[in-house]
């Protein structure tokens, strides 16, 4: 990350506590950077995309860099947030990586049909966890050239996710 960029955002979208703190200790373990925030429903994460709610200043919250999107989600389940993202011009630009327990072929199927641009199995240890994030980030931070982002940018400036 070079001193004119921020920090990138991610949004980790997963509904199961145990499986945020296995994430949240994995970033740690990789040293993640980033700004890293947590929804945990469908519905929250569509409402924080779409600048629902408004923060105490009366702002849209900024958007995410990367979507860390399970599929298992009560409410709105993640092919319902990923589709929303996808048809929504302001966000479709945003990378969503499916990060879900699923191996299931109809669930992998109906995720790259609807826009995912990964689909990754979560492992059950923090270790793999991390090394999973590891390289998650060097391809999203080193190799992947991101997209323009949208006219309606919140926060603008360039980002870039760190490690």
């Amino acid at each position: 990350m070079t001193e004119t960029e921020r920090p990138a955002r991610i949004l980790l979208v997963e509904d199961n506590r145990m499986d945020v703190e296995l994430a949240q200790d994995a970033f740690e373990q990789a040293h993640v950077e980033n700004v890293v925030e947590v929804a945990r429903t469908g519905r929250e994460a569509i409402d924080r995309l779409l600048g629902r709610p408004l923060d105490a200043d009366g702002r849209r919250s900024p958007l995410p860099d990367l979507i860390l999107l399970d599929l298992k989600l009560p409410g709105n389940d993640g092919i319902d947030v990923l589709r929303r993202v996808k048809e929504t011009p302001s966000l479709r630009r945003i990378p969503v990586v499916i990060l879900t327990s699923s191996r299931e072929e109809g669930d992998r199927a109906n995720a790259y049909d609807a826009g995912a641009n990964s689909y990754l199995v979560k492992p059950v240890s923090v270790r793999e966890f991390a090394t999973l994030v590891r390289c998650l980030l060097d391809y999203w931070s080193t190799i992947n050239v991101p997209p323009p982002r949208p006219a309606d940018d919140r926060d603008g400036g360039p980002r870039g996710l760190a490690r």
